[in-house]
Formats: C-alpha cells, sequence, structure tokens
C-alpha cells in the first residue's frame, strides 16, 4: 500500500465536484431526508437511519454545512493512499455548521461551529463503472440503469445486492477549526478595536471630568490617544483571545486520545500479516459506519452487519453523531480464520433528552470481526435479494428477518461486522 501525507497533489476536478456536491447534500439528507449525492452504501444508510430517528423524536431540524473559503469550490488534499483494490484521497475545506433543533416550536439547541471537513473519496484502481449499464428487473423486466436501482426497482419493488459504484465517497467527519481564515480575521478583530477604544475614551473622559480637565484639547487629545492605543490594545487582545483559543479548543479534541498514538501502525502490521489486502482506512470508514447504523437503528440486533445484545437503552436517544477523529485499537487476534479487533472510538454526540439537546464527547468500545480467508472482491456484481424461505424480496440491510415470513437473511463474515458495542 502506498500512502502519502500532506501530498501536494492537485484534487481531480472529477473528484472536487464529486466532494463539493457531497458537501452541498449532507445537510438536507439529514433534516429532510433528501437524497444523499455520490454517498457509498454505508453512508446512504446511516443518513437514512439518522433522519428517521429525528422524524421518529418529532424534531424539526435545520442543518446545514457551508464555505468559509473565499472561493467555495476550493478543496485541499491531505493525504492519500493505494492498495490493490482502491485507490483514495482525504481531502479537506474550511467550513462551518449550522445545526437548530427543535420541537413542537420550542428550540432545544442550535449551533455553528466553525470546522475542518475531511472527506473521503475512494475509487477503484481497475475494473468498470458500470453506473450507466442496463438491467433488466426479473421482477417485472423493466429496464433500468444499474444506478436506478441502487435503491430498489421502482416499479416493482424489487431490492438488490450491489456492489459500490465508484468513485463515491467513502467516509466524512469533521473537527472544530483551531485556526482562522484572513476573512474571519478582519470580520472579528475591529470589534476587539473597537472595544478597546471606546474602553479608553470612557475612561479618558472620566478622568478628565474627575480632574475637572475637561477642555477642548483635551478632548480631541482624547479621541486620538483612544484610537491609537485602542487599536493596539485591541489588536493585542485578539491575539490573546486567539492563542487561549487554540489551546483549549486542541486540548479538549485531544483528550483522551494520546493512548491511540501507535496503536494503528501495530494493527495494521498485525492485520497485514494475516489479510495481506487489509486497508486502515478502509477499517476506519467501515467502523464508522457500523457504529453509526448500530446506534441509529430502532433495533441493533435486527440489522444485517451486526452480531452484538441489544445496545444500551440511551443511545436510542443520539439524534447526532460526529466522529472525532481517532479510533483506537486496544486488542487484536487471529484464530480460525476469523479476525477479531477490539477499539476504542471517540465521537461527539448530540442526546435528545426531552426538554433540551445536549451535547457530550463519548467514547464507545467497539468490537468487529472479519473472516480472513476470503480474499476481498472487488469485481462489481448485482444480485436480486430474495427471501430463501418465501421468495420475497425486502431490504435485508435494513432487518435481516423477511417480514413476510420472519426468516433469517444471514450474512456470512465476509466483510467487517459489529459484535459488540458499549459506553466506556
Amino acid at each position: 500500500m502506498g500512502y502519502n501525507i500532506f501530498s501536494v497533489t492537485t484534487v481531480k476536478d472529477t473528484y472536487k465536484k464529486k466532494l463539493n456536491a457531497f458537501l452541498a447534500s449532507l445537510g438536507p439528507a439529514i433534516a429532510k431526508g433528501t437524497d444523499i449525492t455520490f454517498a457509498d452504501n454505508d453512508l446512504t444508510h446511516t443518513l437514512e437511519l439518522q433522519h428517521e430517528r429525528l422524524e421518529a423524536r418529532n424534531l424539526s431540524v435545520e442543518y446545514e454545512y457551508y464555505s468559509r473559503e473565499d472561493e467555495p469550490d476550493k478543496v485541499f488534499m491531505t493525504s492519500s493512499w493505494r492498495d490493490a483494490h482502491y485507490e483514495s484521497v482525504v481531502c479537506t475545506k474550511a467550513c462551518g455548521i449550522r445545526r437548530s433543533f427543535s420541537r413542537d416550536g420550542k428550540k432545544l439547541y442550535s449551533d455553528n461551529r466553525k470546522s475542518i471537513m475531511y472527506e473521503t473519496l475512494s475509487d477503484v484502481v481497475e475494473g468498470p463503472h458500470p453506473g450507466a449499464d442496463s438491467y433488466c428487473c426479473p421482477g417485472c423486466g423493466h429496464v433500468s440503469t444499474i444506478a436506478e436501482l441502487q435503491n430498489g426497482c421502482t416499479f416493482c419493488g424489487m431490492q438488490y445486492k450491489m456492489s459500490d459504484l465508484f468513485p463515491k465517497v467513502t467516509g466524512f467527519y469533521t473537527l472544530d477549526d483551531v485556526g482562522i481564515n484572513d476573512k474571519e480575521f478582519k470580520s472579528t478583530v475591529w470589534k476587539f478595536i473597537l472595544g478597546a477604544t471606546v474602553i479608553l475614551w470612557i475612561a479618558f473622559f472620566i478622568a478628565r471630568i474627575v480632574k475637572n480637565e475637561l477642555t477642548v484639547g483635551n478632548i480631541i487629545l482624547g479621541i486620538i490617544f483612544g484610537i491609537f492605543f485602542g487599536a493596539v490594545i485591541g489588536y493585542f487582545s485578539y491575539s490573546i483571545f486567539l492563542l487561549v483559543r487554540l489551546i483549549f479548543v486542541g486540548s479538549r479534541q485531544s483528550s483522551g486520545k494520546w493512548g491511540t498514538i501507535g496503536s494503528r501502525n501495530k494493527f495494521e502490521k498485525a492485520m497485514k500479516a494475516v489479510y495481506p489486502e487489509f486497508s486502515f482506512e478502509f477499517f476506519t470508514s467501515k467502523a464508522i459506519s457500523l457504529i453509526k447504523n448500530a446506534i441509529y437503528s430502532p433495533d441493533a440486533t435486527k440489522l444485517l452487519m451486526y452480531r452484538g445484545n441489544p445496545l444500551d437503552p440511551s443511545l436510542g436517544t443520539v439524534v447526532d453523531l460526529n466522529y472525532g477523529g481517532a479510533l483506537g485499537v486496544n486488542a487484536f487476534k487471529s484464530e480460525n480464520n476469523m479476525a477479531t479487533v477490539w477499539t476504542d472510538a471517540f465521537f461527539d454526540v448530540l442526546y435528545d433528552k426531552g426538554e433540551k439537546i445536549s451535547l457530550k464527547r463519548q467514547v464507545f468500545r467497539a468490537v468487529f470481526k472479519r473472516r480472513i480467508d476470503i480474499p476481498m472482491d472487488t469485481n462489481f456484481s448485482i444480485t436480486r435479494i430474495q427471501c430463501p424461505s418465501c421468495g420475497s424480496s425486502f431490504d435485508a440491510i435494513k432487518d435481516r428477518k423477511c417480514p413476510f415470513c420472519g426468516n433469517t437473511y444471514d450474512l456470512d463474515f465476509n466483510d467487517w461486522v459489529l459484535v459488540n458495542l458499549e459506553l466506556k
């Protein structure tokens, strides 16, 4: 696997368009349930479950990701990697996130966070891009493009299990931005300068009045004094404010994460020894999606990719999850052609507590398993999902039990499966 940190390679225009389109559709997908653009199957399912959670809790939501760059379409590449199957890039852009949650007309929570968005876009190294190819639905015979069948046949409802159509956004998260751009600096520093100037004027003129020295000359001198020293003190105060903010936000974001340093390399080395195709980046994106899916699901035990016990009831009140940029690996075991990994995953979580919504930095203990005797198959495949008992077609991703006869549509461990999730 080739890995490049802080690459100077420019982002392809086609990638840039997809990343910006994804970002623009992300807020409406969460708040309104609209289609998400260029997201892989895992992300699409996650966002659908989150929107269903918001509706189930009767929440009215406004959610917007907006660009903070002077050039709204500007995207920076921070890293890239390539393995036997995928070529991926991690791109960033300065964005803001406006969130507002209300119930029955009462606002429960709102914020506007200055953030850095991290988006991962993956493409297959070799192989076809069959999204525009025609496919005849075996249920009704209607001919559609493969891309149109991702959410099932629009004519008969037949559901399909298919590989992702690349290139796709396979992961995203945001971190609070400890920096500030020129536009934000100019729009804020004047407030400190004006505040310092007004305070100096008030102090100067009160002193002159007390001493009975309020003459025209002193008034002019006071105005000049306030403007000059107000600019100096205001600029200095703003610099101190930015430094304190840098320390506070930086320490808050790194709190508890120091133990994850080095775990990535150890895990990747151990995993590659038994499964050469392993990619930590691919695993991280999969792990985040599995955790989110389990938490947002009304009943995680019904999910195709979850094999654990019922979750803590408090997780049923989670209305927003943002990965905190750290996934620590505590242990790894390989036996009987099965890999098991124990992890700590850091998230920023919004809990709906009825009368208010509160933000908490949460660590989840998550255990994942995967068979390592089955090579990864990146050849595109599309098959209809059909209950082996009654022949009905249904969305087995959301519920592995057939809604018509109750038979379980099972999945072998040929991909990562979440087998335990609990609060730390």
